[in-house]
């Protein structure tokens, strides 16, 4: 196959170049377009359920929520562990699944079981599915700042303007709010005028929940034309609240303002936000979906943020704290650097140990080409750009030349060959010396990937971790192979010249060295015995 491969190249040699720089493009494409993120997804296949029970106690949602819906999940397929957590009128129930199930396909069975079951769970239970996200789905964090601005204020921009526009943007799976004051009306009865007009507590609730609502009237028609009519009782405003009416049982009616005290409150706190130590916050967390790019979306949540940020309230301002396009910049950045530190000691071996800087320039011309390759098979195989994975092609640098430098050297020992260089065409000669190495270049090169193929029979945990580095580090081993019979036979053939084989002044000092330390070395055998004894002890 091989031998094909290497024929072919060096005949259509200029094709082949053409095809490299084709690579390179389709390659730096890749790169732009490969999802970034600063580590690995290590979450497994998981769906939870979250209720809200008030009033409940955790005994209580524990019997008569939480284990009834766990028993009812109990018989879908491919469920590897079911869990929960039982607080004061929540109830948290995870489901894990087998390494490789859709998402979706298993959300599905976990809402037609949560459906079936749903006219068993006790009154004013609300909830369900959580959105898709994963433990590392947190993207961007911030608060609302500015002087003169309550809590509640805060709280009311932050769910009203900012919240609704944010989950507009592709890949935001939800935004949480957390901290403030949520704004309520609060009627508070007094039980002596309640009493004194003949009204109960279950007529004024029944009251308020009636005229907290617009209505259809029917229709009026004039000639042609129909008119709708509508009763518009929805609240808009505190004096609304005030002014709604409740039927008296002897007859007529009073004002709500009559018999409670009406005024403006806040729903009751479980917890609260505080920055720096120094006061409470009002804070926005959006959570971004399973498997999106996380590069992409910081950029358009921050885009979108500079869109809202001029209609909010004069004074009002949007503080990031945590903004995850930080930390996958500088992962993607220390490993970036680690590649070109790598690439650039490579070539400067390359150059002092070949003797040339066209050999070396030929041997170099592997690593772009081999790194570009493997993001294109990244791209394919749908692997992140993270830590582990550019990690591992930083670890599989050094090796990506063996293959080509021997090639290389063995072009140029035929070059010197005056047996060979005169009665053969250059391409004759290249052909044949890469010929001679493909089996050991070969051999050697599935020596180094066999040793990484272990990691990926890692399983769970570790498996997502590690298989990472070993997939970066064998597509980059198999592109490396690939390239060395290849674009280097072809590029060769136009950039080495046909020369006598000469020794560098570099590769001479350390061949002077070499025979000088042997010498003595050879010289005082009995330090040698002495010095194999203790080691060998």
């Amino acid at each position: 196959m091989f031998t094909k491969l290497i024929d072919a190249s060096l005949h259509f040699r200029k094709l082949v170049l053409a095809m490299a720089i084709a690579l390179v493009l389709f390659g730096i494409h890749a790169w732009m377009t490969l999802p970034i993120d600063a580590f690995p997804d290590i979450s497994p296949t998981q769906v939870k359920i979250i209720l809200k029970i008030p009033g409940m106690t955790p005994e209580e949602v524990e019997q008569r929520v939480v284990r009834p819906i766990e028993i009812e999940m109990l018989s879908i397929p491919k469920k590897r562990i079911v869990r929960s957590v039982s607080k004061y009128g929540i109830a948290d129930i995870t489901i894990d699944f087998d390494e490789g199930t859709d998402i979706y396909w298993a959300r599905q069975q976990i809402s037609e079981r949560l459906n079936a079951f749903t006219k068993d769970l006790p009154p004013g239970a609300t909830g369900g599915l959580a959105p898709i996200t994963t433990p590392l789905s947190e993207i961007y964090m911030f608060t609302l700042e500015g002087e003169g601005f309550s809590l509640r204020d805060k709280r009311t921009v932050l769910d009203w303007t900012i919240r609704p526009e944010l989950r507009t943007i592709p890949g935001v799976a939800e935004v949480n709010v957390l901290g403030g004051e949520i704004l309520t009306y609060e009627v508070i009865p007094d039980p002596s005028r309640l009493a004194a007009r003949g009204i109960t507590m279950a007529d004024l609730r029944k009251a308020v929940m009636a005229n907290n609502t617009n209505d259809g009237a029917g229709r009026i028609d004039q000639g042609e034309e129909t008119l709708v009519v509508r009763v518009e009782g929805a609240v808009k405003k505190l004096d609304d609240v005030k002014k709604i009416q409740i039927p008296k049982a002897s007859g007529g009616s009073v004002m709500l303002d009559e018999v409670a005290t009406v005024h403006l409150g806040s729903a009751t706190r479980y917890g609260a936000v505080t920055k720096d130590g120094k006061g409470e916050a009002v804070e926005g967390l959006v959570l971004g979906l399973r498997g999106v790019n996380s590069r992409l979306l910081v950029d358009s949540v921050e885009q979108k943020l500079a869109e809202i940020v001029p209609r909010l309230p004069k004074g009002m301002t949007v503080n990031t704290f945590y903004n995850r396009g930080e930390l996958v910049s500088r992962a993607a950045g220390t490993v970036t650097k680690a590649l070109f530190e790598a690439t650039v000691l490579v070539c400067i071996t390359l150059y002092l140990f070949l003797g040339g800087y066209r050999a070396a320039l030929v041997v170099a011309a592997v690593l772009p080409l081999s790194i570009l390759s493997t993001f294109i098979l990244m791209k394919a195989f749908g692997l992140t750009a993270n830590l582990m994975s550019l990690g591992g092609l930083a670890i599989a640098i050094g090796m990506l030349v063996d293959a080509a430098v021997v090639v290389v050297e063995n072009v140029e020992t035929a070059f010197a060959d005056p047996s060979t260089s005169k009665a053969l065409s250059k391409t004759e000669i290249i052909s044949i010396a890469t010929h001679e190495v493909v089996k050991p270049v070969v051999a050697g090169v599935l020596i180094i990937a066999v040793v990484f193929l272990p990691l990926l029979s890692l399983e769970g945990l570790e498996g997502k971790l590690f298989s990472p580095v070993a997939l970066t580090i064998v597509m980059a081993l198999a592109t490396s192979l690939l390239i060395a019979f290849t674009v280097i036979p072809a590029l060769a053939s136009f950039v080495l010249e046909r020369k006598a084989d000469e020794e560098t002044k570099f590769m001479c000092k350390i061949a002077e060295k070499y025979v000088e330390w042997r010498n003595q070395v050879w010289g005082n055998t009995k330090w040698l015995y002495r010095a194999s004894g203790i080691g060998l002890g």
